[in-house]
Order: structure tokens, then C-alpha cells, then sequence
């Protein structure tokens, strides 16, 4: 018997474990093309609702972010829309999605936030509490009728 060949069962499990690190693999990039996917229509949503908006709908505002616990604004120098109610996701008159919420900073407050853009989803708060979703399409259409 020569020391080098691995017994059957270790041929097997090691079989077993590259085929589980492959489906893995495969797993994980099905979920990145999908999530490309979504944020590619929402984007596309956004940029109608940039077009509506620039055509007579609301005018953009100052986006502030908050703090997470709720109790500070932070300035951000960007000009946009929330998409929520509470303020905490906006669109950028540039057309980037941003999420408005950033740690407590007694450094911030002197010297604002400057929120970086995010792939926007399909649904914003999707896996949050009950009614703390919504679809984006619903978001920007309530902007556009003046209730976000």
C-alpha cells in the first residue's frame, strides 16, 4: 500500500466538500446577478422619477442624515428626496440612492456627513419589520404626490 493515495472515504468527503464549495459558488453569484438585476430596475425607476420631478414635481429639499438612535442631523451638502417617511433613505437630485442614517458624532455635527451612494433595491427596508417595507416604485410615486 503506498502512502500517498487517500482511502475511500477521504476521497469521498473531499469529493463532497468541492462539490458543497461549488454550489456555494454558484449560490452566491445567482444572488449577486439577481441583486444586479433589481438594483438595475430601480434605478431605472429613479431615473423616471428624476425626470417627473424635474418636470413639475416636488422640488428637492436638503438631505440630512440622522443619527441612529434618531436624536442628531448631520448636514450632507446633498440636495434630494426621501423616500421615507422617517427620513432615513433619499435620492440625490444626481440620481444616486442614499441611506440617511450614520453613528452618533459630536463630530459630525460640526462638520456634516457626507453619505456615500448605495445600490439602490427593489424594496427599501425589504427583511424589516411589518410595514417598514415598501417597493421603491411606491416610494417615489408618493414623493411625486407630495405624501413621503
Amino acid at each position: 500500500m503506498s502512502g500517498t493515495s487517500q482511502p475511500p472515504a477521504a476521497d469521498g468527503a473531499a469529493s463532497w466538500r468541492e462539490r458543497r464549495r461549488e454550489a456555494a459558488g454558484a449560490h452566491a453569484e445567482a444572488l449577486a446577478a439577481r441583486q444586479r438585476a433589481e438594483s438595475a430596475r430601480a434605478r431605472a425607476l429613479i431615473e423616471e422619477f428624476l425626470v417627473a420631478a424635474r418636470a413639475g414635481g416636488p422640488a428637492p429639499v436638503p438631505l440630512h442624515v440622522r443619527s441612529y438612535d434618531g436624536r442628531a442631523r448631520y448636514r450632507t451638502g446633498l440636495q434630494g428626496w426621501y423616500l421615507r417617511r422617517d427620513e432615513t433613505v433619499g435620492v440625490g437630485t444626481d440620481g444616486a440612492f442614499y441611506v440617511l442614517t450614520a453613528p452618533a458624532s459630536l463630530s459630525a455635527r460640526f462638520r456634516g456627513v457626507r453619505p456615500t451612494p448605495q445600490d439602490p433595491p427593489l424594496v427599501i427596508g425589504a427583511g424589516g419589520k411589518d410595514g417598514e417595507s415598501i417597493d421603491m416604485a411606491d416610494a417615489l410615486r408618493r414623493v411625486l404626490a407630495g405624501e413621503a
